[in-house]
């Protein structure tokens, strides 16, 4: 095991993580789009969603200084948590923390406020005018200074989610200084984000990087390789439609995770 840094004074690098996830479904009817959304509103509320950054909270060894969230009409949700690398007393922090808590369950939106540090996570629902596609997809922003790391977090942030394409940025900004005053842009070896996720889940995708190795930037994003139509029919069942539909339906659903993954309209 490389020995560690010895840094002068507190380490002032910035490490922040987007992770940004794309559920697909086909929805035919407008009541079906209505009841996917529903769905999605009440899968991936407000309180769920805190749930999930408190979670990320404990895996990178931070800890909840205040919460902010909210859910949104028609919806949509995003919640904000602002942490801290170490333990805060009580009576250091401002009493008007997590003052909304009582109303956290009726936001969409939710945020977290940390000593130095941040994670932020949004939800967009979305449908395509005239194809019956519709799609869903989170936003989670990780954002830490001194020793705690993000990238501890990416399999639980993908196992949390039903991920058709996921796309991730991780960036470390700045720099610390060593002992002998020796700037230091990086505390972790790092060449590629995959090396953070597990093998059986890379196993389910097709993965791309794009990494800017000088500045310290990384970037992974990932399409799933097998598509069952059952699990993008919103209730509905496979075998209520024909054979041709099934292939139509299926080429539209791989369409669209094509154009996102690529961020091309590449059928036009």
């Amino acid at each position: 095991m490389a020995e560690k840094i010895k840094l002068y004074g507190f380490n002032n690098l910035t490490k922040t993580l987007s992770f940004n996830i794309y559920d697909v479904c086909y929805a035919k009817t407008e009541r079906e789009k209505n009841e996917y959304v529903a769905y999605i509103d009440e899968q991936y509320n407000a309180e769920r969603l805190t749930n999930i950054l408190c979670d990320v909270t404990d895996m990178i060894g931070a800890h909840v200084l205040n919460i902010s969230k909210q859910n949104y009409d028609p919806q949509g949700a995003s919640v904000t948590i602002l942490i801290s690398e170490m333990p805060m007393p009580a009576e250091t922090l401002d009493p008007s923390c997590n003052s909304g808590l009582e109303i956290l369950s009726k936001r969409e939106t939710v945020c977290g406020h940390l000593d130095k540090s941040h994670l932020t996570v949004h939800t967009y629902p979305e449908f395509h005018p005239n194809q019956a596609i519709s799609t869903f997809r989170v936003d989670i922003d990780v954002s830490t200074c001194g020793k705690i790391s993000p990238l501890n977090a990416l399999d639980y942030l993908i196992g949390s989610f039903d991920s058709d394409i996921i796309t991730i940025d991780y960036r470390v900004r700045g720099f610390t200084r060593e002992m002998d005053g020796r700037k230091c842009y990086l505390d972790h070896k790092i060449a590629s984000i995959q090396d953070f996720i597990d093998s059986r889940t890379l196993q389910e995708y097709d993965a791309q990087d794009i990494n800017v190795y000088q500045s310290n930037i990384f970037h992974t994003k990932m399409l799933i390789k097998e598509l069952h139509l059952q699990n993008y029919l919103f209730n509905n069942d496979v075998l209520e439609f024909t054979p041709k539909e099934r292939l139509e339906i299926t080429n539209r659903l791989r369409r669209e995770m094509i154009e996102i993954y690529t961020g091309m309209n590449v059928y036009e």
